[in-house]
């Protein structure tokens, strides 16, 4: 180990690193300018810390799948909207705050598209956080016992992309139709959220349940939302 690399160590500059090592070992450090050389141990350290970024967001993340857009079938016998798509991969939804509503029937693919886009969010550096619905309501019920709901609330507020899978299997009790509404209104305007359901959103309003809430919450989240509706019989059947 050099003295140069082991101050990068010591600092931790482990992209610059690695690059200065593979520099001296292929001799390349002896033809470079100071200003080169710069350049090129900074633009090292720079996707090393944006890799190391990726890697933790999609860690604590805890996506279904691990999926990206380029593996998605855009078939639009599908109802696949390829410029929608390509339009929210660019983030522009994450920054207006916008949300997203995938439905469809089982094993269509829409779990994949939101992993894909969740994937996207976090190479783009926003935290995201990925949720079957009935788990959700069931950390709820966790948090509430433990006396750290508000914290877990303000937790999911302050996260930028907000998935929920599985939305709308069963009918909501008094307090998931609450805690729904106050996730929502949380995030309203402010940070996006992907709702995935087989249901038609026509539907949604009766899962809801609670009249007064169903009319907030949909108000909030469905009229200013971008909307993909997969089409066809399961993949899972095809494959």
């Amino acid at each position: 180990m050099t003295p140069i690399t082991s101050k990068f160590n010591e600092l931790r500059l482990r992209g610059m690193s690695r690059s200065w090592e593979s520099l001296v070992e292929t001799r390349q450090h002896q033809d470079l300018t100071l200003s080169e050389g710069l350049e090129i141990l900074l633009h090292a350290e720079k996707l090393d810390r944006e890799q190391r970024r990726f890697e933790r967001l999609t860690k604590n993340a805890r996506f279904r799948y691990q999926a990206s857009i380029d593996e998605l079938n855009l078939d639009s016998s599908r109802g696949i909207d390829k410029t929608l798509l390509a339009s929210l991969a660019t983030g522009t939804y994450l920054k207006n705050g916008e949300s997203v509503i995938i439905t469809g029937a089982t094993g269509c693919g829409k779990s994949f598209i939101a992993s894909a886009l969740g994937h996207q969010a976090c190479a783009q550096g926003y935290k995201t956080a990925y949720f079957n619905m009935q788990k959700l309501t069931q950390k709820l019920k966790i948090t509430r016992l433990e006396g750290t709901v508000l914290s877990f609330f303000m937790n999911i507020a302050k996260t930028d992309l907000l998935i929920l899978d599985d939305f709308g299997l069963t009918h909501l009790e008094k307090q998931q139709q609450l805690d729904l509404m106050e996730i929502i209104e949380d995030r309203h305007a402010r940070h996006s959220t992907i709702i995935i359901s087989q249901l038609p959103v026509a539907s949604w309003f009766e899962i809801i349940g609670e009249a007064t809430i169903a009319d907030a919450i949909l108000d909030r989240l469905v009229h200013t939302s971008h909307r993909i509706q997969l089409k066809g019989e399961s993949l899972r059947k095809i494959k």
